[in-house]
């Protein structure tokens, strides 16, 4: 799954123009990721404690938000997603809860946190705080509506 994700995130990450069906395409990958985000994205909060430190479900969750970060960056795909139910509030739920999970632990969602000395972690969670406020921005960008529930 992190493979296929991966595919999906260089096939939506390139400057090429694409044509009226494969942004059909992608607007239905976009529901169906978006969907499975929201189903999936407390699975990263696992990763606090040392035992899940490489739990599968957290890795795929941390794909899927890159992912629809990349597809909010888009503006054809931007108007869609900023639409879908849910999808904002999650994305801000989530902050909070990754917010309180590093004051309570070692916090591995940061960059910042994540540097001892001259070592650097390379958790895969490492960055995640950062990928939520980017989405939750793209979300609210032009977007009066988001704006206000932020």
């Amino acid at each position: 799954r992190v493979t296929l994700l991966e595919l999906m995130m260089a096939e939506v990450s390139e400057k090429n123009p694409v044509t009226s069906e494969e942004m059909n395409v992608f607007v239905r990958h976009a529901d169906f990721l978006a969907g499975c985000f929201q189903e999936k994205c407390q699975d990263v909060l696992k990763l606090t404690s040392a035992a899940d430190a490489e739990d599968e479900e957290a890795v795929v969750t941390i794909r899927l938000l890159d992912i629809l970060c990349e597809m909010t960056s888009n503006n054809g795909q931007l108007e869609h997603l900023q639409a879908l139910p849910g999808l904002l509030e999650t994305a801000i739920d989530t902050l909070r809860l990754t917010h309180l999970a590093g004051k309570q632990a070692v916090n591995i969602f940061t960059a910042t946190h994540a540097v001892t000395g001259q070592e650097e972690i390379s958790h895969p969670a490492v960055g995640f705080k950062s990928h939520l406020i980017r989405l939750i921005g793209n979300l609210c960008y032009k977007n009066k509506e988001n704006q206000d529930k932020v």
